[in-house]
């Protein structure tokens, strides 16, 4: 079965929540703002599958796999009716698929330009504030990760907001917020969280206190080079004080997008990696890109089976 996606395409799982629809809205428009081609993705899951095959009904499980994949079909159908309602001049693809949902969105992941997902989902634990499909796909994809959280439509928003750290693995991380912001002509907001206990800090430069002129110089060198790729881009630097989930999400109903890095995938931090990324996810008020960070020298990412 070919999970791979067109390389470059923006990939959306939909399994019909209201979730999933306002994922499929959200890729819809950044397909059209990238130019990119739409996927839209559809897994059967193998807990159906098994139930099937434990039911035994109409003579077997071979005579009813064709209807699990034949409500992915409409599932899918349903989506890109959808996305064409919004965006009508993009090119969409549509895949459904049987199997696993995360492990089948992680595999397209490998070639995609960005995975898109709901916060919950219409499986078991769609109650809890982060569906299973979505925690592990943001945990082992190998591209960036959006996942759309339910918003408040009338509340005012301003722009993006992005955890920065000023070292070299941040840089996609930074740059995915800077091109983010320019395609939909927003503010961006790049914030370094410190752990000091002390109340949040706004800059410009005159009122830092002496101790985080240092923070405040990291953080310009490290957005030197995109302010001049992006130059419209209005960009504001912050100093925040606390732990990095708190920090990003408070006051985040009021970001169209919060940003965030996620180390990468590596034998030795299989099992923790994504840990602070899903704690923002959790928290957040807003849609939350989840994107990974470059490998420090001397490492190599792996993925996780």
């Amino acid at each position: 079965m070919n999970t791979h996606s067109a390389p470059g395409t923006i990939v959306v799982g939909y399994d019909g929540s209201d979730s999933a629809r306002q994922a499929v809205t959200w890729a819809a428009e950044q397909a059209a703002l990238d130019g990119r081609p739409l996927t839209i993705v559809n897994a059967g899951g193998e807990g159906e599958i098994r139930t099937i095959a434990w039911a035994g009904l109409d003579g077997g499980c071979s005579q009813e796999l064709p209807d699990v994949l034949a409500t992915s079909r409409e599932l899918v159908q349903e989506a890109v009716t959808l996305a064409l309602s919004t965006q009508p001049g993009i090119r969409i693809h549509s895949v459904p698929l049987l199997g696993p949902p995360r492990q089948r969105l992680v595999e397209m992941s490998a070639s995609a330009h960005m995975v898109v997902l709901g916060s919950r989902g219409r499986g078991p634990f769609r109650s809890t504030v982060l569906g299973s499909v979505s925690a592990g796909v943001v945990r082992s994809a190998r591209c960036t990760v959006v996942v759309c959280r339910p918003g408040h439509l009338d509340a005012p928003k301003h722009g993006v907001l992005v955890g920065a750290d000023g070292s070299a693995e941040s840089v996609p991380v930074l740059e995915f917020a800077y091109r983010l912001a320019s395609v939909r002509s927003l503010p961006l907001a790049v914030v370094h969280c410190a752990t000091r206990p002390v109340a949040r800090t706004s800059l410009p430069e005159s009122s830092i206190a002496p101790d985080d002129q240092a923070l405040h110089m990291l953080l310009s060198e490290s957005v030197a080079g995109l302010s001049e790729k992006f130059p419209d881009v209005q960009v504001t630097l912050q100093v925040a004080r606390g732990p990095v989930e708190e920090c990003l999400t408070s006051g985040s109903r009021s970001c169209d997008l919060v940003v965030v890095g996620r180390h990468p995938v590596t034998p030795l931090l299989r099992w923790v990696t994504g840990t602070m990324a899903t704690a923002v996810l959790e928290r957040s008020g807003s849609t939350v890109a989840v994107v990974p960070e470059a490998a420090p020298a001397g490492e190599t990412r792996t993925q996780e089976e």
